[in-house]
């Protein structure tokens, strides 16, 4: 704050121009924060106008929902559990068998769609590309292929291969190449440049500068973006299979369609099951891997 002298022994006075800048700035910032609010709300309305959401939909959809669910649950009684669950699950070997299956596409499409994306984020990071040309290409085939929807891709390939995993496999590894393409790139480009340009000064090609200067600095985010992205997959999987792509996905899919509840329900169950324990041991590796890097 600046401030004006004064006569000896009189308090300071603050210099106007400073009083004039100070409410300048206040009116835009109160400007810019009505128009922040203006948009969103209209923004908000507008959106609810074209998804038709309104409270009354939703008081009115409630009940059926809940009846629905319902349904879906079976009648438990404390004398005979064992045997009410057992026949809730009846089909649990079959379900675990497609769980398997569905968890090794998720893994074998992560693994594919990130080393394609390995290959390809060198080129898509504006600090590393070699040529401009190269920078905009990458990105644009990133951006395509994780902009079409997984579901897209293996409707494609349904009619392309037939059903089954494959499907289910390509679709999701062409998606995760997408999206780890940009999550790469955007590790890059935030990397300390010093080791590249000592490299480059020293006379070390390009492919030796990524891999000595690059890859050392951004591996452990690699490793948390490929979990969280095999995460991702394994929930896909599930979903994948409601066009025929493979996985615990078309075993659902008959018991929604033949209204058999009670299995939509142990399938569910199932896979929420199978996705925790997932999740919780990429935490744990993610975590050893953060803890090994900064031991090193």
């Amino acid at each position: 704050m600046r401030l004006v002298s004064s006569l000896p022994g009189a308090p300071p006075v603050i210099d106007p121009s400073f009083e004039r800048q100070f409410m300048t700035l206040r009116r835009q910032r109160r400007l810019q924060t009505l128009i922040g609010v203006s948009l969103f709300a209209l923004l908000f309305f507008g959106a609810s106008i074209v998804g038709k959401f309104s409270p009354a939909a939703l008081i009115e959809g409630a009940p059926k929902l809940g009846e629905y669910i319902q349904r879906t649950l079976p009648v438990l009684r404390w004398d005979s559990l064992g045997a009410d669950i057992a026949e809730w699950f009846y089909g649990i070997r079959k379900w675990l068998d497609l769980l398997f299956e569905t968890v090794l596409m998720a893994y074998l499409a992560t693994l594919m769609g990130s080393l394609l994306a390995l290959g390809l984020c060198f080129f898509a990071s504006r600090n590393l590309t070699p040529q401009m040309w190269t920078y905009h290409v990458a990105r644009r085939l990133g951006e395509f292929f994780r902009t079409v929807p997984d579901l897209v891709f293996a409707l494609i390939f349904v009619f392309a291969f037939g059903l089954g995993p494959l499907p289910g496999i390509l679709a999701m590894a062409l998606h995760s190449f997408g999206a780890n393409t940009k999550l790469f790139s955007e590790a890059n480009e935030n990397i300390d440049m010093g080791p590249v340009e000592g490299l480059r000064a020293s006379g070390a090609s390009w492919v030796q500068t990524m891999r000595f200067a690059v890859l050392p600095q951004v591996m452990p985010n690699y490793a948390s973006y490929v979990l969280w992205r095999f995460e991702i997959n394994v929930r896909t999987a599930a979903v994948l299979g409601f066009v025929g792509a493979g996985g615990i996905g078309m075993e659902l899919m008959t018991a929604v369609r033949s209204l058999y509840y009670e299995d939509i329900s142990a399938i569910l169950i199932l896979i929420v099951l199978t996705v925790t324990l997932i999740d919780l041991g990429c935490e744990k590796l993610r975590h050893w891997l953060i803890g090994r890097e900064t031991l090193e």
